[in-house]
């Protein structure tokens, strides 16, 4: 019999002002929750029930981190969204008591083969690899204190792109546990990506990326 191949290393991330690493079991990201983004991307902010995708856990990139530029795609975007990384799951979570589950926050980018996932939603087709790509979801350190709203903001190169509030989201990030745990049993090291605000757009080899928000350390990735 063939040798087993090495079990893979856990993925963690930093935890902000701590050594501790925060272990990563799944990743889902919300899609159109901010109204504008719905519109930019042709949905309709007052009909839609919040969706999800998801990306594998190794998927993550600490910030600052250079990562080369994706294969198969010419229409790299950055996607700024905040980050909740859960502490407890469960199943059928009421909204009440969803914040008890969140363990903390984190900036975050969503990267998107932008490109494919235009061919995909034309074949009605998954979208797996346009999102759920290598070094895709870029994470910043996690903070374990609550967070009220603030602003979130992505440059490119210096250059602001996104510009909103976290309070401008459709959906609250209560309420996204909520929906969320109906269709799947939430767990203890469970990342969901919160949407992102209007304004996504290309990175382009040798540019950097940075998604700040108020209260948390930055999400900063260079393509090489």
């Amino acid at each position: 019999m063939a040798a087993l191949p090495p079990v893979p290393p856990p993925v963690t991330l930093p935890v902000a002002g701590s050594s501790d690493r925060f272990p990563v079991r799944r990743i889902f990201c919300v899609g159109r929750n901010y109204a504008e983004h719905s519109r930019e991307m042709g949905g309709d902010p007052t009909r839609e029930a919040p969706f999800f995708f998801t990306k594998p856990a190794d998927a993550v990139v600490e910030s600052g981190a250079t990562i080369p530029f994706p294969p198969m795609t010419a229409d790299l975007h950055h996607e700024a969204e905040l980050v909740v990384a859960l502490g407890a799951g469960g199943r059928d979570i009421a909204v009440a008591d969803a914040p008890a589950l969140i363990w903390g926050h984190a900036a975050g980018n969503d990267l998107t083969r932008r490109d494919l996932q235009a061919e995909a939603k034309s074949a009605r087709r998954p979208w797996d690899m346009s999102k759920a790509f290598d070094r895709s979801a870029i994470v910043g350190p996690l903070r374990p204190d609550p967070l009220a709203d603030g602003a979130i903001t992505c440059t490119v190169d210096g250059r602001v792109t996104q510009s909103a509030r976290l309070s401008d989201m459709i959906w609250s990030v209560p309420e996204i546990i909520a929906h969320l745990s109906r269709y799947v049993e939430l767990k203890p090291g469970d990342l969901i990506f919160t949407g992102t605000p209007a304004g996504v757009g290309p990175i382009r080899s040798g540019e950097s990326c940075t998604v700040s928000i108020d209260g948390l350390g930055d999400a900063t990735v260079t393509i090489a």
